[in-house]
């Protein structure tokens, strides 16, 4: 999804910033009765039903590095409204198309049973999208169970197999998986409800609406916590980790980000859209290089991917870049030694990348770097591949790693929730909803008055909360084989985010031989959790260890 969002961010705010929507509404002859009924026989006008918190309970356990750990699980809806919301409403209007807009947002949190002592660590996790449920950090990374996927092919149709997960995050933290409103089981309601929450700023104040309140809720105000977001969820870790620390109070210990995007002006998908950016095609350049050694399409053997890698990052920001930036004062020849250069780096034809004149998006690299076999490479994980849709297009059509295992996650799921956790009957989980024409792109960042007619940045956000917090400790994971956010465009985020060089120590890299759900490969999913939780044990401070 985030490549169509991405495409409607460069539509919406860099094309024609200043273009107003206009909405126009046409009266028909249904909405102007010729006589009203009669007064006595009108039933009287009901309140709608608003939103109610809901909570079940279970038990369970699981092994995680050979111990038995119990747990109590609560599945249920906090309620959360827009910013400006009076808790105390003083005139409730019963038309329901003029109520205040509400969320009803669902989680799971896992807690250990036996835990005595100090708090234990809480960490808030949710996917992105934006439009995305959590059901994939769910049931692909720490929860519990665990669906078991194909390693880089389509995972064969049900039954799927679910394990105990060894790599659960509850040896160290205490859990708590969000849906974003309107996603999973969340729902919206109210007068302008997906006004009031799809947006980049609306959804960061909702998801900190929630925090606060379970926060309180289940008495964890003392905990260490924790951000973990994934893709745009890192995007929303920027917002909301300012929010927190600047309007709610609340400090947090760390921020953990997997397959981060923050600034949507670098991203590999549609950068056409935007000339004169040229950044997009040197940060992708390196996720090329991994995946084409990876495929077995780079004209040279290169035996590590390490070093590859290495040689590529300082072509993209030294040859390469000056190349890009001279335009078309670029001489002929010095052109041609580039095109060959990144034939060497990417195994793309020359005359191909001479005729996109040097610069392949990544969409364009999907559908090219196998095109003699009518093969398409993923995106999310470019390990994956699938047929071709379309020979001709000039994009990949579709997400091979999507395809591949979408169905698992969602219908172990659904199961599982329904069976386990025993929420949901009668209810439909939606994985994932299209928001891309009604998500608010504009974001105003700390400092400025008013939302800036720009593409999404929220480097400025994630800066101004670690300045806030100066031990604020923030943990970058990503996946050499992710081309939805090239592990180099969130190195590049990092180093140029506006903080004293010092606070430069509190960020922390981690890299994997995976995609942008790194989890999805076993190997890279137990590093994942090696890591973090090393992370969450050195910043949870001494009282807590």
């Amino acid at each position: 999804m985030i490549r169509t969002v991405i495409m409607w961010i460069v539509a919406l705010t860099i094309a024609a910033p200043a273009l107003p929507l206009i909405l126009v509404h046409a009266q028909t002859k249904d909405e102007t009765p010729a006589s009203k009924p009669d007064a006595a026989k009108v039933e009287p006008a009901k309140p709608p039903e608003q939103f109610k918190p809901e909570q079940q309970a279970s038990k369970g356990s699981v092994t995680v590095g050979g111990t038995l750990i119990n747990y109590d699980a609560y599945a249920g809806t906090l309620v959360v409204h827009t910013k400006d919301w009076d808790d105390v409403p003083q005139n409730a209007d019963k038309d329901e198309k003029n109520q205040p807009p509400e969320a009803s947002m669902f989680y799971v949190a896992y807690f250990k049973s036996d835990n005595k002592g100090a708090p234990r660590p809480l960490t808030f996790l949710y996917n992105g999208g934006p439009g995305s449920a959590s059901v994939w950090l769910h049931m692909g990374a720490f929860g519990p169970k665990r669906v078991v996927t194909a390693d880089d092919s389509h995972t064969p149709a049900a039954p799927y197999s679910v394990v105990n997960n060894d790599y659960s995050l509850l040896d160290v933290s205490d859990l708590v998986f969000i849906d974003a409103p309107g996603t999973g089981f969340s729902r919206l309601s109210g007068k302008d409800r997906e006004k009031a929450f799809y947006g980049v700023d609306p959804d960061g104040q909702a998801f900190a609406d929630f925090i606060v309140q379970f926060l309180s809720k289940y008495g964890r105000w003392n905990s260490p916590k924790y951000l973990f977001g994934e893709s745009y969820g890192t995007t929303r870790s920027a917002v909301l980790s300012n929010i927190l620390e600047t309007d709610r109070e609340v400090d947090l210990n760390g921020v953990i980000l997997l397959s981060q995007i923050l600034n949507f002006n670098f991203s590999a998908d549609g950068p056409e859209f935007n000339p004169g950016v040229d950044l997009p095609y040197q940060l992708a350049l390196p996720t090329y290089a991994a995946t084409a050694w990876y495929h077995h399409k780079l004209p040279d053997a290169h035996r590590e991917l390490a070093p590859l890698l290495a040689e590529v990052e300082h072509f993209a920001m030294a040859d390469y870049a000056q190349a890009l930036a001279a335009g078309s004062a670029l001489p002929p020849e010095q052109r041609h030694a580039i095109a060959a250069k990144l034939h060497q780096y990417t195994g793309l034809p020359v005359e191909y990348i001479e005729k996109a004149d040097l610069r392949i998006s990544g969409g364009e690299f999907e559908k090219t770097l196998q095109d003699e076999s009518d093969t398409t490479t993923g995106r999310l994980d470019t390990r994956f591949s699938g047929p071709t849709f379309d020979p001709l297009s000039k994009e990949a059509d579709y997400d091979p790693q999507s395809a591949a295992i979408d169905s698992a996650y969602v219908s172990v799921f659904n199961d599982y929730v329904r069976k386990d956790l025993k929420f949901g009957e009668n209810r439909v989980f939606k994985q994932e909803i299209d928001v891309s024409k009604s998500w608010n792109f504009l974001h105003q960042p700390p400092g400025s008055p008013f939302p800036l007619p720009e593409a999404t940045n929220v480097m400025i956000d994630l800066a101004i909360a670690m300045k806030y917090n100066p031990e604020l400790k923030v943990m970058l994971n990503a996946g050499y084989f992710d081309l939805a956010t090239p592990f180099y465009e969130g190195i590049y985020e990092m180093r140029h985010l506006p903080i004293p060089t010092k606070l430069q120590n509190n960020i922390e890299f981690q890299f994997y031989e995976s995609g942008h759900m790194v989890y999805a490969h076993e190997a890279a999913l137990k590093a994942l959790h090696d890591n973090v939780a090393a992370f969450i044990v050195k910043t949870g401070n001494s009282k807590t260890k």
